[in-house]
């Protein structure tokens, strides 16, 4: 196998940068690096820019106006370091399909667009959660749909479900013009948006009954966006 330093001194020094600065801690780095190379072995630089891109945009969307945030939600503000479970929450399951096309290298255009989905909800779910909080005007339970105060587990609103499809749209873009095909940009930005719902969905049933973490919950929802991609693969096939 040839190795690709230029890629290999990218996530060193991604992984090296996010430490010092204190996004990660040194777990979470390496998780990171690792998680990074698996998913460069499937997706090439445009699996690192879309990874790349959920984590800067991410770590922005997170620190913008989070002291109101924290009055919002009436919680300690999360200024910790994202530690080695976070990194495996939002890109495990990217990680993992990375590693499957290690295995099955004649399936790797289909794994490309299942790793691409799975950025699309994890940057749509970050952005619509820590932005929506701010610019939401109506907030509702997505189960009952009853008026919720924001920032819990399971609400939502209108805006913030706009900017999540912002958010999911940016990777579908990296992912079409790296690719240099636009055909597939409309369902990552679907599955990338029925991910996120499905994260309230499991927030608001499973999460804010203590039965699942947030953890947990953010996996599971870039497994859906993966299964979603998947679907729709195999029904127009």
């Amino acid at each position: 196998m040839v190795v690709d330093y230029s890629a290999l001194a990218i996530l060193l020094l991604g992984a090296f940068l996010s430490y010092k600065y204190k996004k990660l801690t040194l777990s979470a780095a390496l998780v990171g690096g690792v998680t990074g190379a698996l998913i460069f072995a499937a997706s090439g630089y445009c699996g690192i820019m879309m990874m790349a891109a959920f984590f800067i945009t991410g770590t922005a969307a997170t620190a913008w106006k989070a002291r109101e945030k924290q009055q919002l939600r009436g919680a300690e503000g999360d200024k910790k370091p994202r530690k080695a479970s976070q990194v495996i929450a939002n890109a495990g399951v990217a990680g993992l399909l990375g590693a499957v096309a290690l295995v099955i290298p004649q399936y790797n255009i289909i794994l490309q667009l299942l790793i691409a989905s799975t950025f699309c909800t994890a940057t749509a779910d970050t952005w619509s959660s820590e932005l929506g909080t701010i610019y939401g005007k109506r907030f509702i339970n997505i189960l009952t749909l009853k008026p919720d105060k924001p920032g819990l587990d399971g609400v939502i609103s209108l805006e913030g479900t706009f900017i999540g499809v912002i958010g999911s749209l940016l990777i579908a873009l990296i992912y079409s013009i790296s690719k240099g095909d636009y055909s597939a940009l409309g369902w990552l930005v679907l599955c990338g948006t029925l991910g996120n719902l499905v994260d309230s969905v499991l927030g608001a049933a499973l999460e804010r009954k203590s039965y699942l973490k947030n953890d947990a919950v953010n996996f599971l929802n870039t497994l859906a966006a993966a299964l979603c991609m998947l679907l729709i693969i195999w029904l127009r096939s």
